[in-house]
């Protein structure tokens, strides 16, 4: 019985943490260096380029959002693969049609890269 108290507030805080999520729009990048943030330094694959409502004015360097594929943006049915991804904010995507612009890794992990654009839910971690 214990067990699946425990697996049942979980589940619960797992919905709660992403209640308090924001809703915007993912799109998936491939070179990642240089970067606005912090210029030649590799800060891995699990990286994300900030759209200009998200950068604040490089505010968002170094900061960490985790990140939920919601669904389609355009044709492709189903993109979302149901897992989440944190990144962080290593980059400025000016102009971007997107929130943020994730590396192609962790585009892979939360849609189909085919989907190329896609709603997500994001939240400072």
């Amino acid at each position: 019985m214990e067990n699946y108290t425990l697996i049942f507030v979980c589940m619960v805080a797992y919905l709660v943490s992403f209640a308090s999520a924001k809703p915007g729009i993912a799109t998936f990048y491939t070179k990642y260096i240089p970067s606005a943030c912090f210029k030649n330094q590799d800060h891995e694959k699990m990286i994300a380029a900030a759209g200009d409502a998200l950068w604040k004015n490089g505010a968002m360097c170094g900061k960490k959002f985790t990140v939920k594929c919601t669904g389609p943006r355009n044709g492709v049915r189903h993109p979302c693969t149901g897992k989440s991804v944190t990144v962080k904010v290593v980059d400025q995507c000016p102009r971007c049609p997107s929130t943020m612009d994730l590396s192609r890794e962790a585009f892979e992990i939360i849609a189909k890269p085919v989907a190329g654009i896609i709603n997500i839910d994001y939240k400072k971690v």
